[in-house]
C-alpha cells in the first residue's frame, strides 16, 4: 500500500506522456476520475468517467475516445485536464466495452449507431451545463474517432470551443452552419485517410459557413498524439497539447 501511495503521489511530477505510455500508471491515473451515469434525451442508459479539478465552478471539456474505446488512456486525460481546471468528463461511445486489437476496434466504430452517439453526446453536454460544479462553458475534444465526433457533437449541440485530433471531417459548409465555437485542428502530413484533400474540404466549408477554425499541420503520422501507437512523435504531441490548453484557455477563460 505505501509503494503504490508513492506511485500515486509521483504521478503528478509525470508528464501526461510517460503516464499514457505506461499501462500500469494509466491504470493509477485513472483512479482519479469516477464513473458516472445519465439516462440520455432517448431513454439510453450512457457512461462515463469524470474528473473534478481543485477550484469550482469550472469550464468543462468533454473528451470522445479513440478507436479503442474509454479505455485507461483516455480516463488519464480526463484526470490531465483535471489537473489544469477543467471538469472532464470522458464519455463512451462503445457501450463499454474496449477494443483490443485493430480489428475488435473497427468492428466497435462500425456498430456505433450515428444517431444514438448524437443524443448520447447532446446529452452529456446538456447534463454538464447543469452540473454545479461547471461554469456553464462546455468544449469538446477528440481523438481519432473521437475527433470527429467531437466536431459532430458540436454540430448537433451549441459548445464554446471543439478541438479535434486527426477526425475525420467530410462536413459541408451547410452541416457546420450550426457550430456556435471556434475549432482547433490537429493534423498529420504523413496521414493516409484524414489527409490534406480532407481538411482542406473541410476549411473550405468552415470558411463558407463563416465559422473561426485554426488548423495545425504536423510532420507525423495518424494518432501521432498517442504515446501507445507506432506513429507517436513525442515533440509533435507535446506541441499540440501546448497549443490545446492555450486555445482552450483563450475560449473557455
Amino acid at each position: 500500500m505505501l509503494a503504490r501511495r508513492k506511485l500515486m503521489t509521483g504521478l503528478a511530477g509525470l508528464p501526461i506522456a510517460a503516464i499514457l505510455a505506461d499501462p500500469r500508471l494509466a491504470a493509477y491515473a485513472a483512479e482519479a476520475t469516477e464513473a458516472v451515469s445519465i439516462t440520455s434525451k432517448d431513454a439510453e442508459s450512457v457512461s462515463g468517467a469524470i474528473a473534478l479539478p481543485a477550484e469550482q465552478p469550472a469550464p468543462a471539456v468533454l473528451l470522445i475516445h479513440e478507436w479503442w474505446g474509454l479505455n485507461d488512456q483516455i480516463k488519464s486525460m480526463a484526470a490531465e485536464f483535471a489537473k489544469e481546471g477543467y471538469v472532464a468528463l470522458a464519455v463512451d461511445l462503445f457501450g463499454g466495452s474496449v477494443a483490443a486489437s485493430p480489428e475488435e476496434a473497427q468492428a466497435l466504430t462500425q456498430s456505433v449507431d450515428a444517431s444514438k452517439a448524437t443524443d448520447t453526446l447532446v446529452s452529456w453536454v446538456e447534463w454538464l451545463r447543469a452540473n454545479p460544479a461547471v461554469n456553464g462553458k462546455v468544449a469538446t475534444v477528440g481523438w481519432c474517432f473521437g475527433g470527429g465526433w467531437a466536431i459532430n457533437a458540436a454540430i448537433a449541440t451549441p459548445v464554446e470551443a471543439t478541438v479535434i485530433y486527426y477526425g475525420r471531417v467530410p462536413q459541408s459548409a451547410d452541416e457546420v452552419k450550426t457550430v456556435s465555437g471556434p475549432v482547433l485542428g490537429h493534423f498529420a502530413e504523413q496521414d493516409r485517410f484524414i489527409d490534406r484533400p480532407m481538411v482542406g474540404g473541410f476549411e473550405k466549408a468552415m470558411k463558407e459557413a463563416g465559422k473561426p477554425l485554426t488548423l495545425y499541420w504536423y510532420d507525423a503520422d495518424h494518432a501521432f498524439a498517442n504515446p501507445t501507437g507506432a506513429n507517436y512523435d513525442g515533440a509533435d504531441a507535446q506541441a499540440a497539447w501546448s497549443r490545446t490548453l492555450e486555445f482552450l484557455k483563450q475560449a473557455l477563460g
